[in-house]
């Protein structure tokens, strides 16, 4: 999972189908595959699951962390494809609000996913 840098969440509450649709056949070789995640739109979060949404968002940046890290990534300033440096190489406590959006955006869609799946979640 890559956290973005235009600080612009990624959740399926933030997709345009329309215009997602629109894109797939762009390249000459794009494949025809079409995501179909689940339809978690009409399904709220409940408030009691905030403290664990919160841990798993920290935990996917850690799981996506060591991964950069394992690649050879470091911490810097601006993101350097080319010598690998990274700004959201730092721990999820001291990200910017909208890096932590962005893993927030993914752990809610799964939380979703389970709940409307007929799964409960307690503690």
């Amino acid at each position: 999972m890559e956290p973005t840098t235009s600080g612009s969440p990624v959740g399926m509450e933030y997709i345009d189908a329309k215009n997602f649709a629109g894109r797939r056949g762009d390249h000459p070789m794009a494949p025809t595959y079409v995501p179909q995640p689940i339809d978690t739109t009409a399904l709220p979060l409940p408030e009691d699951l905030d403290e664990l949404l919160e841990q798993l968002a920290a935990n996917t940046h850690d799981v996506w962390a060591v991964l950069r890290i394992s690649q050879g990534w470091r911490f810097g300033p601006t993101r350097n494809d080319g010598v690998k440096e990274h700004p959201c190489l730092i721990p999820y406590d001291r990200l910017p609000e909208s890096e932590k959006d962005y893993d927030r955006a993914t752990v809610r869609e799964i939380l979703k996913a389970i709940l409307s799946l007929g799964y409960r979640i307690t503690r």
